[in-house]
């Protein structure tokens, strides 16, 4: 699919101030898919179709996690991220799209996880510093982005993990995992 009809599409499922996000998301994506290597047009879809469940009722997407095979701890943690997910399976089903590394690239821009792909780590990044994004932190983040991706994630993992802690809110446990992963093969 190209990225016009992608986006035409998105549009049609996104309130404006929304579709601006998924449009500064594209355009963080593709910048830093070209800095350090990414696949330009897988992702473009995973960019433009990171938000595409964020409207789905919180009942609609719980029923999907419930019945679909999906991970069954999501349904016990915050309903942010219940749309990554169910986002990827909608993908699948009602737009054809069946390419793992797009849908991965969906599923974990909430989480993160181990192991994370370039295609994941550029699209949680793209997520969190898009220019859109004004919040306490994020501009150290967009500054590491530029020169070390890994080291930005662990940044903006941790921070998430603060204010999560912060508000006394459950952290999901692949965001933990995440975490001590890219801290681990820091050391290594």
């Amino acid at each position: 699919m190209d990225k016009a009809k992608a986006l035409e599409i998105v549009k049609e499922t996104l309130p404006t101030k929304r579709f601006q996000h998924t449009l500064g998301v594209l355009e963080t994506a593709i910048s830093l898919a070209k800095k350090y290597g990414g696949d330009i047009k897988k992702v473009e879809l995973a960019a433009i179709f990171h938000d595409y469940a964020k409207y789905r009722s919180i009942e609609e997407m719980k029923s999907i996690v419930k019945n679909e095979g999906l991970d069954q701890k999501l349904l016990n943690y915050g309903k942010e991220l219940l749309h990554a997910p169910v986002g990827a399976y909608y993908l699948s089903i009602e737009i054809g799209i069946w390419d793992e590394a797009v849908l991965n690239g969906i599923r974990y821009h909430t989480t993160g996880r181990v192991n994370m792909t370039l295609l994941e780590k550029i699209i949680y990044i793209a997520d969190y510093i898009e220019p859109n994004r004004k919040f306490k932190g994020v501009e150290e983040v967009r500054e590491l982005a530029a020169k070390n991706l890994d080291q930005a994630l662990i940044l903006a993992i941790g921070n998430t993990i603060k204010f999560l802690v912060t508000k006394r809110q459950l952290v999901f446990p692949d965001t933990l995992a995440a975490y001590n992963d890219l801290l681990l093969k820091e050391e290594l």
